[in-house]
């Protein structure tokens, strides 16, 4: 994902890599409002671990025909045309998306099952909050750029599926070929990814000593 180690050093070690810079190929997904729902039906919330969400991203939007089969499958008959199913994209990791994309359930199913299917990075002219977050728990940023330069960009992938994106969470940029756009990131997603402590897990697992004498202190629990 990154190639840059913006860790500052300070403090104990963090075992959660720094994410300044994203390079990759881009997948176009349009559209304004692309709900939780669609990114992950509701029906794959049942899951005992995240491992497999990848391969049913968009599900129900990939095919004419999809749901449940009766026997603990999914029936899925008529392909669309949904980017997700072109295999010209099917090696991207650079997410091209339109507004409010994330919005509806809060579910981080649908951030897991976008990471599982290999994508990195998100860029777009908005995300909904809640989705915003759980893409930062994961590492995954997401970078919002003006409408028309989305649909620039949206354009040029379909046109060059090979042309390589870079995404520039330090410097706020995404560039391919011979453009550069001007981004913005959220400044605490920004610093969080920068310094490499996006990982809320690692952070609590780096601070034993601090996670111990605070759950002593608490009248709820066994010391």
């Amino acid at each position: 994902m990154s190639d840059d180690d913006g860790h500052d050093g300070g403090g104990d070690a963090v075992d959660a890599p720094a994410v300044e810079t994203v390079h990759g190929t881009g997948v176009p997904v349009r559209g304004n409002d692309i709900d939780t729902d669609q990114i992950i039906p509701a029906r794959f919330l049942k899951v005992l671990t995240f491992e497999g969400l990848g391969e049913f991203a968009f599900f129900d939007q990939r095919y004419e025909t999809a749901g449940p089969d009766g026997e603990g499958g999914q029936v899925a008959e008529n392909p669309t045309d949904h980017p997700f199913n072109d295999d010209r994209f099917r090696d991207a990791s650079v997410l091209v998306v339109n507004a409010n994309f994330g919005c509806g359930s809060s579910r981080e199913h649908a951030p897991q099952a976008l990471m599982r299917w290999g994508i990195d990075a998100v860029v777009g002219e908005s995300f909904a909050e809640i989705f915003a977050g759980n893409c930062l728990a994961l590492g995954i940023p997401t970078v919002t750029a003006d409408a028309e330069s989305i649909e620039t960009l949206q354009d040029h992938v379909e046109a060059h599926p090979d042309a390589e994106i870079t995404v520039d969470v330090a410097e706020e940029t995404v560039a391919y070929d011979d453009t550069e756009i001007d981004a913005d990131v959220d400044p605490a997603q920004r610093q969080s990814l920068v310094a490499g402590q996006w990982d809320t897990t690692a952070l609590l697992g780096s601070n034993p000593e601090e996670v111990a004498a605070t759950a002593e202190s608490l009248p709820y629990t066994d010391p």
